[in-house]
């Protein structure tokens, strides 16, 4: 974990820690204490009551978040023919085949989502311990083995993100840029929780939703009353 800085420390010290807050209160508080010269981003940090070693606790899924995330998103698409035409055409930064695989292996993998039509998963599957290990690896769970690949990409860059639980049962994600005000970043941290709510595995057992704390890309985490989201 990094180390907080001087900045950091003191914002710190302006939360109560053990205090719960509404979302509309915990929303204010972290854009009053957001203090980069930069738009910073709003965080979520969830703490679920499953344990992701066993395939039945498994949280994992795609959520589009309404406002967006206020970041371009780079995708690119493993299709031939008229699928790479549309791809192309839906906004897609790079769509290939043999070419875009070799340009993986090389390194070049600056890109927030890999997508790919089902005929091309024979070269796709050669990337597995390139793309796996960065989350980049097409699912037909996540949408991204598709044979439309216009709109999974349309999708990509119009605020579709994707969301997995880590080791430890938490779920990190960005809901979106401060600076889209309140209303905005309420309607993404609503959708987000209730996609994360509706993805609740079969083997979770006892309080699914534990802890939530939403706070800035530099700021001090807020934590949020889980009795107001009913979970």
């Amino acid at each position: 974990m990094a180390k907080l800085t001087k900045k950091q420390k003191a914002l710190e010290g302006k939360v109560d820690a053990t205090k719960l807050h509404s979302v509309d209160d915990a929303l204010k508080t972290v854009r009053e204490l957001a203090s980069a010269k930069f738009d910073e981003t709003l965080e979520i940090a969830m703490n679920l009551g499953v344990d992701p070693r066993h395939a039945d606790q498994m949280v994992r899924g795609v959520v589009t978040l309404p406002a967006g995330t206020g970041k371009d998103v780079k995708v690119a698409v493993f299709a031939r023919g008229d699928n790479a035409e549309k791809a192309l055409a839906a906004g897609a930064d790079k769509v290939g085949a043999e070419d875009l695989m070799e340009d993986m292996l090389a390194g070049n993998l600056d890109y927030g989502r890999v997508i790919a039509t089902p005929d091309m998963m024979g070269i796709v599957g050669r990337l597995g311990k390139t793309l796996g290990p960065k989350g980049l690896m097409p699912n037909p769970k996540l949408g991204t083995v598709t044979p439309n690949v216009a709109e999974a990409v349309k999708a990509a860059k119009g605020g579709q993100i994707e969301f997995r639980v880590e080791k430890a049962g938490i779920i990190h994600a960005g809901l979106g840029k401060l600076s889209f005000g309140e209303d905005k970043l309420r309607q993404n941290f609503d959708a987000f929780v209730d996609a994360i709510v509706k993805a609740k595995p079969a083997g979770a057992k006892g309080k699914y939703v534990r802890k939530i704390a939403l706070s800035s890309s530099m700021g001090p985490g807020v934590k949020i009353d889980v009795a107001e989201i009913g979970a």
